[in-house]
C-alpha cells in the first residue's frame, strides 16, 4: 500500500458531521465525509455516482495548525420569515491529510486534484483551498508513517503532532463518528459511521527543515501595485 498526502490549508475550512437547520457546526479536523465529497468532485463524479471505491481508502489527518473556532452568524428570510443561522469555521487551519490504498487509484486520484474537473473547497463552497493540495504519492509507506515522516507545513514545528485516522480493527479507545459518506444524491443523502482513532507522536522530521509547499507566493495585494 502507498499514501497520498494532501495539505488543506485555506482562511477559512468548515467540516461539518452534524450541521442541520440554523446551526452549521464545524469538527475541528477535516472529516472523511468532506475530502471524499472534494476527491469525488474533482474526479468529475456527479451526486449520484457511487463513491464506494472511494470508502475504501484509509483516511488519516495530521494537525499542523489547529485553527481558531469562527462563528458567523446572520439574519435570513424564508416565506416573510426572519430567523438568525449560525455558521461555524475554522480560521487558518493547516492540515496534513493522508490516504491509503493502491498506487494505481491515488495516482488517479493525484491526477485529479491537480486538473480538477469541478472546483475544489474545503468543506463549504465558500472555503476554496490555498495553494496546492496534493503534495503526491508516498509510495511504499502506510498512512501514519508517511503522515508522521511528512515535514511541517507551517513555520513553527511543534515537538509532537496529533493524528486522527480511521481505526484498526481491534484497536482499543476508538469512536465513532458519522461522516462517512454512503450518498451524496441530494434527494437521498446518507452518511454512516466510521471508528475513528486518535494519537500524538513526536515529530520525526529533521530539525529546521523546510516543507517546499509550506508557502505560496499567493499575494492578495499584488493588484494593487502601480495604483
Amino acid at each position: 500500500m502507498s499514501t497520498l498526502l494532501l495539505r488543506l490549508a485555506a482562511p477559512l475550512q468548515s467540516w461539518g458531521s452534524d450541521a442541520k437547520f440554523e446551526r452549521r457546526g464545524t469538527e475541528r479536523v477535516p472529516t472523511k465525509s468532506g475530502v471524499i465529497g472534494m476527491i469525488a468532485a474533482a474526479l468529475g463524479r456527479r451526486r449520484h455516482e457511487s463513491v464506494e471505491d472511494l470508502l475504501r481508502l484509509r483516511f488519516g489527518v495530521r494537525v499542523d495548525r489547529e485553527g481558531a473556532l469562527l462563528r458567523d452568524f446572520h439574519t435570513a428570510r424564508r416565506d416573510k420569515l426572519a430567523y438568525v443561522t449560525h455558521r461555524y469555521y475554522l480560521a487558518d487551519a493547516v492540515f496534513l491529510v493522508g490516504l491509503e490504498g493502491s498506487e494505481e487509484q491515488l495516482t488517479a486520484i493525484d491526477r485529479a486534484l491537480r486538473q480538477p474537473a469541478y472546483p475544489l473547497f474545503l468543506g463549504r463552497r465558500s472555503c476554496p483551498p490555498e495553494g496546492r493540495v496534493s503534495l503526491g504519492i508516498r509510495s511504499g509507506r502506510p498512512l501514519l508513517s508517511a503522515l508522521q515522516e511528512e515535514p511541517p507545513l507551517t513555520d513553527r514545528k511543534p515537538s509532537q503532532w496529533r493524528f486522527v485516522y480511521d481505526a484498526e480493527p481491534g484497536e482499543s479507545r476508538a469512536y465513532v463518528q458519522r461522516d462517512l459518506p454512503l450518498s451524496y444524491d441530494s434527494a437521498h443523502r446518507k452518511h454512516g459511521f466510521r471508528r475513528i482513532a486518535e494519537k500524538t507522536m513526536p515529530t520525526d522530521t529533521a530539525a529546521g527543515e523546510r516543507h517546499p509547499e509550506q508557502a505560496t507566493d499567493h499575494d492578495p495585494f499584488l493588484g494593487l501595485e502601480g495604483d
